[in-house]
């Protein structure tokens, strides 16, 4: 039995799909102020370490960063149904773009759509979070 990341193409695709979201947030109003400027290559490389690492990939993500604990990496920032929305729409564009098998598409994009659902931890912007990914 073969992993997700061996069926999709290993770490060319999963570096493919998450350049091609990051060009998606690089424009977007809404997710582009929650990016430093200085560590966007950075997030690339967690992003991609991390998906890789989940979809059956090497343990990279957590050898250099530990454990993903996602919900607590992403609780100090402000992350709105907006924001969420626009997380999703590049990254559905992004998968899409990788023109994958039916199965696997979906197979991505429902874990994707969960976790994206899950990091919502805001209904307004209040003053007191922050307003930028790490």
């Amino acid at each position: 039995m073969t992993t997700l990341f061996e069926r999709i193409g290993g770490h060319a695709t999963f570096d493919s799909l998450v350049r091609r979201f990051y060009d998606g947030v690089a424009v977007d109003p809404v997710l582009r102020p929650m990016y430093p400027d200085d560590d966007l290559e950075g997030a690339i490389w967690r992003l991609t370490a991390f998906l890789e690492q989940y979809w059956g990939g090497p343990g990279t993500y957590s050898e250099t960063r530990g454990h993903p604990r996602l919900r607590m990496r992403h609780n100090a920032f402000v992350i709105t149904p907006d924001a969420r929305d626009h997380w999703l729409l590049h990254m559905t564009a992004a998968i899409d773009s990788l023109a994958l098998a039916p199965m696997d598409r979906e197979e991505l994009m429902d874990y994707l759509d969960r976790a994206a659902h899950a990091m919502v931890n805001a209904f307004d912007n209040p003053p007191n979070r922050r307003e930028s990914l790490l």
